[in-house]
């Protein structure tokens, strides 16, 4: 039996997030983020940047730091031309319901070619009132961190030093269990799945042997599948059946453990006996598949990003997508880059930012909900991806303005 999905008040939520000095993000700041969040823009406008900041700090914790950013090029590639200065990124996130709220602030700068951590610090403000208590603080591996499952002020922070400038504390001191608090931190950001599903990946050979999530690439999915067919298969059945609504005469997917020890995915037509092999099936099945199989994981991923997933898709199948990703924000913060009106009709306002360069070449933001005339407009039937692709947001296309907004926003004089 599958264990039941997360309940929304009891997953780990994003407020906002804050990043300098990151490629095109020379200043850019997310307020007010929602459970499904959409990033709209022209090609260039830093939608891919601002998914990599995710996908940066997932690799920070999963492999460690020095591989995410050498991996990256480096200082040379990944601080923002023509500026000086640390990179920094903050989030702020509550990792309850109604608990009080997180700040997490890093700060990556290098020195003589290796990466060092310039600062790191996590805070809280407990009752909701005066400044808020830096509990864990850190630069270049000299600090400080306050125990306890409610760190407060009146609390010492011992001096706890790591072995490496390049070692972030959080992940380090957040495997003892004296530290739970830094350890919820480390647990909700190493649990992010950031999906750059390749269809031809999901085609090839795999070592036989069940996994139970789902890679970035999506090379995994006849392993998955496998895992699911062992251990929750009720819920294989539900994500058959919701594949089945989509695509005409699908009937299942099957893992087959082979002589030589790998595992080979079929796809079972409905009206034929004899199944055929992954790689001569439709890329949009294989891409639909990968994604209710990552939607529906029966421990899902507490962070979820996902970058153009109307690539081979029709276009009447992408509402019906967004609103997956809408179900499974309930127990999974969503995040999604498109470039498709048609997913974006699924969409609320205070759900969808368009971004775009501006004068200087950096990347800025604005929110459809704060577009003059978006939300009288929407009240009267329209839906927002119409809006966006008539340019009632004012932001985002190509061909006027070069993306930037040419009118005003709701409060600007």
């Amino acid at each position: 039996m599958a264990k039941a999905r997360r309940q929304n008040d009891s997953t780990a939520r994003i407020e906002s997030l804050k990043v300098s000095n990151f490629r095109a993000l020379q200043s850019l700041e997310l307020n007010d983020l929602t459970p499904f969040t959409a990033l709209l823009g022209p090609n260039g406008s830093g939608k891919t940047t601002v998914f990599d900041v995710f996908n940066f700090l997932s690799e920070c914790f999963q492999k460690g730091l020095r591989s995410a950013w050498d991996s990256r090029g480096r200082a040379r590639e990944i601080k923002t031309r023509d500026q000086n200065g640390p990179v920094v990124f903050e989030i702020k996130y509550r990792e309850r319901k109604g608990d009080p709220l997180m700040s997490y602030h890093l700060a990556l700068d290098e020195i003589k070619g290796k990466v060092v951590v310039e600062k790191e610090w996590l805070a809280w403000r407990r009752e909701g009132y005066g400044k808020p208590f830096r509990f864990l603080e850190y630069s270049r591996g000299i600090g400080k961190v306050a125990s306890g499952d409610l760190p407060d002020a009146q609390d010492t922070r011992i001096p706890s030093p790591l072995t490496s400038p390049d070692l972030l504390a959080v992940n380090a001191i957040g495997q003892m269990a004296e530290h739970p608090r830094v350890a919820a931190l480390r647990n909700f950001i190493t649990d992010w799945h950031v999906s750059y599903l390749s269809i031809n990946d999901t085609r090839e050979l795999q070592d036989a042997g069940p996994q139970e999530r789902l890679s970035k690439s999506g090379g995994n999915l006849a392993n998955v599948i496998q895992y699911f067919s062992e251990n929750h298969p009720k819920r294989l059945e539900h994500i058959f059946d919701r594949l089945r609504e989509r695509v005409p005469r699908v009937g299942v997917a099957l893992s087959e453990p082979q002589d030589d020890g790998r595992l080979l995915l079929q796809i079972k037509d409905a009206p034929f006996a004899r199944p055929i092999l992954a790689r001569f099936a439709s890329d949009g099945t294989l891409k639909l598949l990968a994604y209710l199989i990552l939607l529906h994981d029966a421990e899902p991923p507490q962070f979820i990003g996902i970058e153009e997933p109307e690539n081979f898709l029709h276009p009447k199948l992408l509402p019906i997508l967004a609103e997956e990703c809408r179900a499974a924000a309930e127990s999974s913060q969503v995040l999604v880059t498109t470039h498709s009106p048609f997913f974006v009709n699924a969409m609320q306002p205070d759900e969808v930012r368009v971004l775009y360069r501006n004068k200087r070449g950096y990347t800025e933001s604005v929110r459809a909900v704060d577009c003059e005339g978006v939300t009288e407009q929407m009240e009267q039937g329209a839906q927002l991806g119409e809006l966006w692709m008539e340019d009632f947001i004012g932001a985002g296309n190509p061909l006027v303005n070069g993306g930037m907004p040419r009118q005003k926003r709701k409060g600007a004089r």
